[in-house]
């Protein structure tokens, strides 16, 4: 299988777990909510994806303006974690496991946009 160089990306895989974890959850939200915070939710977690892939193979600058567009949809999704701990659709502890996923993401993006600068 032709992989892309994108695919290599550790902060793009941990995206992808990511996506993959906020689709199985909001599945559980109510039904009213699929045109909201499922669909917001989830947009956001996809964008950190595919703004990380789009960016990539770009020149450094273009790279690094990708990846701030992927750091704006991380923090999308810490409000979305926000409200659905609130409206009680999670759980704090699944609320925290979210927080530090989301945490670790912004880092790797920081690091991967300093790594650019710096190249």
């Amino acid at each position: 299988m032709e992989k892309f160089n994108f695919e290599e990306l550790k902060v793009y895989q941990k995206s992808l777990i990511l996506i993959d974890r906020i689709y199985a959850e909001t599945k559980e939200f109510p039904k009213e909510e699929v045109y909201g915070l499922t669909s917001q939710f989830r947009r956001a977690a996809i964008s950190i994806a595919l703004n990380i892939a789009e960016g990539s193979g770009s020149s450094n600058p273009e790279f690094r303006r990708y990846l701030q567009i992927s750091l704006n949809s991380v923090k999308e999704c810490v409000v979305c974690v926000e409200i659905t701990q609130r409206q009680k659709y999670l759980q704090l502890e699944e609320s925290n496991h979210y927080r530090k996923d989301l945490a670790e993401l912004s880092k790797m993006i920081t690091s991967l946009m300093k790594y650019l600068t710096r190249k």
